[in-house]
């Protein structure tokens, strides 16, 4: 950075397109964990998956060397307590997962803590399940700044629903059951739980591969143990 004059994002943005010109020395890296479950932390610089195009390259080149990938995107659940930043996290979620094109994982971390930064205006299946956008525009017209642009939240909010492909998981990294829980879903994007690596019984081989967990269970224990009941009994969303 002190040398090519970059500030922090620029740093970022540089070190991605080096690592791709020289994909060479990552191949040669990787070779040396044969049969291992890799997990490759990547950099938080939103616009590198969302319009970038070295991180796509990169993974793209993962893909040809056969390695079975997919993305885990991990979003702070407080963002489900402010309108107008929950429909910034979907629009991020949703160019991601048209950009960088692979099996796409969305979490909601903290989960824990989510009734510290204020009350959601829904339910939290409405926020994992992503039923309907729309309803969040009654609450953006709450606040003055976003009252200002309503065509404008309505026409992303269309966005959103037209697609229809973001949802969300919870995690409690303190929590093993919500850790193996978000693991179970991660193996079956990205094929591990079909693969011949280990020996695995019918019955958990046809469990994870259909998911057969009633949506209601997904976040049964988040309501129980982070929510208050006026909370849980919040604003039901009746989608037809």
């Amino acid at each position: 950075m002190d040398t090519l004059k970059l500030g922090p994002n620029g740093g970022l943005i540089y070190c991605i397109e080096y690592l791709e010109k020289n994909i060479d020395w990552l191949q040669t890296q990787l070779c040396k964990f044969k049969d291992h479950y890799l997990l490759f932390d990547c950099p938080g610089q939103v616009e590198l998956y969302t319009h970038h195009k070295s991180v796509k390259n990169i993974f793209a080149q993962l893909l040809k060397w056969d390695f079975r990938l997919a993305a885990v995107h991990l979003v702070d659940a407080h963002y489900c307590c402010d309108p107008s930043k929950f429909v910034s996290v979907l629009l991020t979620s949703l160019s991601t997962m048209l950009q960088v094109e692979l099996p796409h994982v969305n979490v909601l971390s903290k989960v824990d803590l989510i009734q510290q930064y204020g009350k959601m205006a829904f339910n939290i299946d409405f926020y994992t399940d992503v039923l309907d956008v729309e309803y969040l525009l009654d609450r953006l017209q709450d606040d003055p700044f976003t009252a200002k642009f309503k065509q404008f939240n309505k026409a992303l909010c269309g966005v959103v629903d037209d697609y229809s492909l973001v949802s969300f998981n919870t995690l409690n990294i303190q929590d093993r059951d919500s850790i193996l829980r978000v693991l179970k879903v991660v193996d079956k994007a990205n094929g591990y739980v079909f693969g011949d690596a280990e020996k695995r019984d019918l019955y958990s081989l046809m469990s994870s591969a259909v998911g057969a967990e009633f949506e209601y269970l997904k976040t049964a224990d988040v309501r129980e143990r982070y929510m208050d009941e006026d909370e849980e009994s919040g604003e039901e969303v009746d989608v037809t």
